[in-house]
Formats: C-alpha cells, sequence, structure tokens
C-alpha cells in the first residue's frame, strides 16, 4: 500500500542559481496536483506535473518551486504611456489642492507598472537545473509514502484478522440457531394441538423459518469479501478504491447478520467486527 499522506524537500545551488523544491501530499478521492512556480517559469508547469502524475494515483498534492537567482540579466523598460497618465493626475490633484511642492520623478517612478522589469529566462536551462532536484524530491516524497503505506497496511490486516475471528464465532453459534429454531416451533404447535401434531407441518414451518433467520449465504459472502481483501492488498499497490468498495460489501453483511440473530454472544461478534471495520475505512481514506 502506498499512503496519500507524505512530504519532502530538496535544495540546491547551481551557478548563479538556488533552488528548493517542497511537495507536500494530502488524501484525496482522485488525483489533484497543484503547482506554484516563480513568475517566468510558469511554461515549466506542464512538466512538473508530467512528473508528479507518474508516481502518484491519487490524492492532493502541493508541489513549490521556489528560484533564487544571482546576476541574472533583465530588460528594464518605462510604460511611457503609463508615467504620463500618472503624471497628468498627480500634477491636476497638486493643483486643485494648491499644493505648493511639485511631484518629483521618484515619487512617479514608484508607481505601479512604470517601470517594467523583465528577467531573461532560458526556460529549458532551468528545467535542466530544476528537473533532477524535483525528481530527488519525489522520490523522498515516495519513500515516506511507501513507508507509512507499510504502516497502514499492517494495521488494517490486523482489523481484517478481527473480523475473521469475530466471524468463526458466529459460525459455531448456527448449529445452536437451527436448533433453538426446531424446538420454538415444536413447542408452539405443542402448546396450540398437545400430542396431535403434524410432523411435516412442523418440518415444513421449521423450513421456512430456516430460509428466513439462516446466515448461511450472508457468512459465505463476508467470507469470500474477506478473501479478496486480502488477495487485492496482495497484488495491487494502490488498492484503495477496490478495497472501499469490498468494505461496503462487508458492512452489508454484518450488518444483516446482526438483523438476524439475536444470540447475545453473536451481538457482540457483530458488534467487534463493526469496530474493526470502522478502523479499516478510517485508515483506507490515506490510501491510494
Amino acid at each position: 500500500m502506498i499512503s496519500m499522506t507524505g512530504y519532502a524537500c530538496r535544495e540546491k545551488t547551481v551557478e548563479d542559481i538556488s533552488l528548493s523544491v517542497e511537495i507536500k501530499g494530502y488524501n484525496n478521492r482522485f488525483l489533484e496536483i497543484y503547482v506554484n512556480t516563480p513568475p517566468g517559469l510558469s511554461n515549466l508547469e506542464p512538466k512538473i506535473r508530467a512528473l508528479i502524475t507518474s508516481c502518484c494515483g491519487r490524492g492532493k498534492v502541493e508541489v513549490f518551486v521556489r528560484v533564487r537567482e544571482h546576476n541574472t540579466p533583465i530588460n528594464v523598460s518605462v510604460n511611457r504611456e503609463a508615467a504620463r497618465t500618472y503624471w497628468s493626475a498627480i500634477s491636476s490633484l497638486v493643483s486643485e489642492l494648491g499644493i505648493k511642492e511639485q511631484p518629483n520623478i521618484s515619487l512617479l517612478l514608484g508607481m505601479e507598472g512604470v517601470i517594467e522589469v523583465e528577467k531573461n529566462r532560458d526556460d529549458e536551462r532551468y528545467w535542466q537545473v530544476i528537473e533532477p532536484v524535483l525528481k530527488e524530491a519525489a522520490e523522498s516524497f515516495n519513500v515516506e509514502r511507501n513507508r507509512e503505506g507499510k504502516h497502514t497496511e499492517e494495521d488494517i490486516l490486523k482489523s481484517i484478522e478481527r473480523i475473521e475471528t469475530s466471524l468463526k464465532i458466529v459460525e459455531t453459534f448456527i448449529p445452536t440457531l437451527e436448533s433453538s429454531i426446531k424446538e420454538n416451533i415444536r413447542a408452539r404447535f405443542v402448546e396450540l394441538l398437545g400430542n396431535q401434531i403434524d410432523e411435516n407441518r412442523v418440518l415444513a414451518e421449521t423450513a421456512m423459518l430456516l430460509m428466513k433467520y439462516t446466515i448461511s449465504e450472508e457468512l459465505s459472502r463476508l467470507s469470500s469479501h474477506l478473501a479478496e481483501f486480502r488477495e487485492e492488498t496482495a497484488r495491487n499497490q494502490r488498492p484503495g478504491k477496490k478495497l472501499d468498495f469490498l468494505c461496503q460489501e462487508i458492512n452489508r453483511e454484518i450488518n444483516t447478520i446482526g438483523s438476524k440473530i439475536a444470540i447475545l454472544e453473536v451481538s457482540s461478534a457483530v458488534v467487534e467486527m463493526k469496530e474493526a471495520l470502522e478502523n479499516v475505512r478510517e485508515q483506507l481514506r490515506n490510501v491510494e
């Protein structure tokens, strides 16, 4: 199993570029990837997404790429139209308010959009720096998720074992249940008819009640679901969705068993199975 929750961070400095990559994972029903890159490097987002998609099957994954550059060539330009508009508005306000002090150039240059700075970035060069660091962070991210997933799997299988143990307890009471039904039917006939009872009628009524209250089919299906749960866990590295479905089926059979039998020991076993199954469902929320 692979957990959906995890964290990794890697940093590296190459020539004039200091880089850090941070990856965070949370549980989520589907795969959702959020990429945060510095302005000017958004063109690299599809490559980052593709790399994360290759190692994650489900969950919410946040990727933060931070870049600090040294001695990077830049282009500086002045938006003259914006500067004229600002200057006209400021001069008009100064005149209207009767302010003697005239606006200066430093005020104008500080206005948004007057000075435009563009860094000369080569996307391919930056990707050559980012890719290995991103891969290293993703590998660390997967190692942590696999480690946590292993512990989760162990806990889940312990809960499945609890259900199987309780199931065996329930199975031991099937003969008691059938015997109790037969005895109750015969006692009622004797109470109503005395010794003049029709054995065929007793057998027919017993058969009808056994069909209504027997749990043989439920026990068989429950055993089958539990076996399939173990098989899916063993063969599939990302079994989350299938196991979610199996939990629904297991829960249905447990509820039916509980509703059919009122024997105290069986009721206790059913409660134990429900508690164990709830723990399984809780743990599966973090599994791919």
